[in-house]
């Protein structure tokens, strides 16, 4: 499961992404409008600034905008700036690699090898999740399947 912190983050973008052509949108509008504690937010936009992915605009005007488009904003992004590697296994993750100790060889682990394309095909769908993705499937008002 994410953490609340990254779908905090998810909503807080896909806000932006909605109204980017407004210019700098402020925090406390994003808090009100997405339910977000607007300390919490704050933190939030801060990590998302350091990465890039917004920057900030101060004094009269100011606020967060996005310096990417949307379409090149994907959730493997946004869940492993906030929550770390997405595979189930550190010795599958991308970033994050340890090896297993009780591992006794790594090329015919055929755990590692399931929960290896576990994890590639998990990255595949969550780099398919743009933000853009997710706008285009609001609009269509696409259901959750179970």
């Amino acid at each position: 499961m994410i953490s609340k912190k990254t779908k905090y983050a998810i909503n807080a973008l896909v806000h932006l992404a909605k109204r980017r052509d407004e210019g700098p949108i402020l925090i406390s509008d994003i808090a009100v409008s997405e339910h977000i504690p607007q300390k919490f937010l704050e933190a939030i936009l801060l990590d998302l600034k350091k990465a890039g992915i917004l920057a900030s605009k101060k004094g009269k005007g100011g606020g967060y905008y996005m310096t990417k488009s949307p379409v090149d904003i994907h959730m493997a992004e946004v869940m492993r700036l906030f929550d770390g590697p997405i595979a189930l296994l550190p010795c599958v993750t991308y970033m994050y690699y340890e090896r297993c100790e009780e591992c006794k060889d790594e090329e015919t682990c055929g755990i590692r090898d399931v929960f290896l394309e576990l994890r590639n095909k998990t990255v595949d769908l969550l780099k398919g999740a743009t933000l853009e993705e997710i706008i285009k499937r609001e609009n269509q008002g696409v259901k959750v399947k179970d």
